[in-house]
């Protein structure tokens, strides 16, 4: 019997550790939940809010210290090695020899599926990180008549758009959206070479340099073009005010294009997507998966591998990122019904992997340890809410982050 006969013979619960609650994330789960109960399995939702999984991450400890594992959670990048470390994750082989994942799943991602060569996770789409969305009516009536391509230019069109008496700038003050605006400033000031060294390997003398004192610069002055009402608002928040014609940009994920979509917005229509300024030619990803946690009832097992199965095929990877706003991570499966913004996605994820500018996003874990991200998360709020903190000061906390070692989940392991 096959992997995937035996996986439907066994109706068994799938509990799915997952943070997307918003609107077109919201609606992106629905389409996994149909194809799973379709099936004859039963799903049950293990869903805590919170952007960018803080929350879900807090949840899932304590689940795996009390011996209760959901089936799978919504976990990616380093974060998967260490789980994997502690024994926590099931080794998924059979199902990706059967479906031959190898064969269309791009080597960067593979890679990061895996622990010591086996799969231990599966990817559900690639999410480009650097884009930069726009309220085309907002636009209009502010006399921006082109998107801004850099830094200089972005903020005479913020200007305009302040004058004509909307928020220039939507962004929400909480410190992973902080981050995400950080990085992206980061690649559009000094580029695809000075991202690496100074947020992907942490070099000092990048961090000290003049890139990183004008990033710093940039991106504080990109605070006084926000509204007063940012502190805790959320991602999804946010993007409403583009959406409704309260603000004019947002620095975002292609998750919020899910937003504008659900709000049933077209692109090149109702909204723009475009580069951040300088980042044309560069792509900070941030791919979503599944990490499988070890069960022990049978059923439940044939159930998490029916769900390996469907999170990989071509149904749902086209279903699903039509709905989330990303692109499929499956590199066979075609484009024809995907908008505008995608395809683009889909034509320069391939093209920066190529000329070498395909960079992991910092901010959504992608990259550094969980201590490494921590820390540089909390120095990039400190200085975005702490107007007294002077640039040299922001500097020098950046400059110590290679002294922040991972704690490779170890109150975790020490009850296992």
């Amino acid at each position: 019997m096959s992997v995937l006969a035996s996986a439907a013979v066994h109706a068994g619960e799938v509990e799915v550790l997952h943070y997307w609650t918003s609107g077109g994330e919201a609606q992106s789960v629905q389409e996994l939940k149909a194809m799973m109960t379709a099936r004859g399995h039963s799903w049950k939702d293990f869903t805590v809010a919170g952007g960018a999984g803080g929350n879900a991450m807090a949840s899932l400890k304590q689940r795996v210290l009390d011996g209760n594992a959901p089936a799978a959670a919504l976990i990616k990048g380093p974060a998967i090695q260490e789980w994997a470390e502690l024994n926590a994750l099931t080794n998924l082989d059979a199902m990706a020899l059967f479906d031959k994942w190898d064969d269309f799943l791009p080597k960067v991602v593979a890679d990061q599926m895996k622990y010591k060569g086996h799969y231990v996770a599966v990817p559900v789409n690639v999410h480009r990180v650097n884009w930069l969305w726009a309220n085309s009516a907002v636009l209009k009536k502010a006399g921006v008549t082109v998107m801004p391509t850099n830094w200089d230019e972005f903020f005479v069109a913020a200007d305009k758009i302040r004058a004509a008496g909307f928020v220039p700038l939507a962004h929400g003050g909480q410190d992973w959206q902080d981050f995400t605006v950080f990085e992206t400033v980061a690649l559009g000031v000094g580029g695809p070479e000075f991202y690496d060294k100074a947020l992907l390997k942490l070099d000092k003398a990048a961090i000290g340099s003049d890139a990183m004192k004008k990033t710093l610069e940039t991106f504080r002055r990109l605070k006084t073009y926000v509204d007063a009402k940012a502190p805790g608002r959320d991602w999804n928040v946010t993007t409403d005010m583009v959406i409704k014609g309260k603000a004019g940009f947002q620095f975002m994920g292609d998750w919020a294009k899910g937003e504008f979509l659900a709000a049933k917005q077209m692109p090149g229509k109702d909204f723009i997507c475009m580069p951040a300024p300088g980042t044309a030619n560069a792509y900070t990803y941030n791919v979503d998966s599944f990490a499988m946690f070890q069960l022990k009832s049978w059923e439940a097992q044939k159930a998490q591998g029916y769900l390996a199965y469907v999170l990989m095929g071509k149904d749902f990877q086209e279903r699903f990122n039509l709905r989330k706003g990303s692109i499929p991570v499956h590199l066979n499966l075609n484009m024809d019904k995907f908008d505008e913004c995608a395809k683009r996605s889909n034509v320069d994820f391939a093209a920066t992997a190529k000329a070498g500018t395909l960079l992991p996003s910092v901010a959504h874990g992608m990259a550094l340890s969980t201590a490494q991200q921590t820390a540089m998360r909390a120095a990039v709020n400190e200085f975005w809410n702490t107007d007294s903190m002077s640039v040299g000061q922001a500097i020098g906390r950046l400059q110590t982050l290679n002294a922040a070692v991972a704690p490779k989940l170890a109150h975790v392991a020490e009850k296992k």
